[in-house]
């Protein structure tokens, strides 16, 4: 039988690095002795909590995570809470306790953190435009879910369209997919023209689909990776 779409390989060839599981957060550390900086990446949602195996272990986010690590920074992937539509404010706790212990890691340079958010879990990324703290350098969100679905009963406090007037000099380096459905296109676009005065970066990727990074194993889906990672590296360096 054909694997499940959330269970297709990284669209990039990564050395696997193993991580060091810590509750529901798994760190894959690069191999140094010295302070690095971290991305948090943030699976998408809504997953039922029956799903397994859970989505940190999904090979799309321990590629991430292992990609982080090799190319020389701490990556860090959590299991969140968001299993239905009303539970974006404990996912977004989960969130913010996966950041705390990220930056209370000896390895990691608690002033050079970026949190990288996927699909659904783009409405908690409204949490940190609001009121980004210094600490935060950088922001990225790929193929994003930036506004409810319709009808689904969420908390207004999530909402990056609106939340996007307070990110100030914070960099936002936003990926979208041209095959992407209707209204998460809609939405995205309303973003990028509500961020007219932010410091974005939006990377294109026409062909892709939302999930190219698991299902289109193209070279127009592994430049788009390799552009959004470079650019989150440049904003820690």
């Amino acid at each position: 039988m054909p694997l499940p779409e959330h269970l297709q390989p990284f669209v990039l060839p990564v050395e696997t690095v193993t991580p060091d599981r810590r509750g529901n957060v798994d760190v894959y550390l690069p191999a140094t002795t010295e302070m690095r900086p971290a991305i948090i990446f943030v699976h998408g949602g809504p997953v039922p909590a029956a799903v397994s195996p859970t989505p940190r272990d999904w090979p799309v986010y321990q590629g991430y995570g292992s990609l982080a690590a090799t190319r020389g920074v701490v990556g860090v992937t959590v299991d969140h809470r968001l299993h239905h539509p009303a539970a974006y404010p404990e996912a977004a706790a989960d969130v913010a306790a996966a950041v705390r212990l990220a930056r209370e890691l000896p390895q990691v340079d608690a002033d050079r953190i970026a949190i990288w958010f996927f699909s659904g879990g783009g409405l908690l990324l409204a949490d940190w435009l609001r009121t980004p703290p210094g600490w935060l350098r950088c922001v990225a969100a790929t193929y994003p879910l930036l506004a409810p679905v319709a009808g689904w009963p969420v908390d207004p406090v999530f909402r990056p369209i609106e939340a996007i007037t307070g990110a100030g000099t914070l960099p936002i380096v936003l990926t979208r997919a041209g095959l992407e459905r209707p209204d998460v296109a809609e939405a995205v676009q309303e973003f990028v023209t509500a961020a007219a005065d932010a410091r974005l970066e939006v990377i294109d990727v026409p062909n892709g689909r939302h999930g190219f990074d698991m299902l289109d194993h193209t070279e127009e889906s592994r430049t788009a990776v390799l552009q959004a990672f470079d650019s989150v590296l440049a904003h820690l360096s």
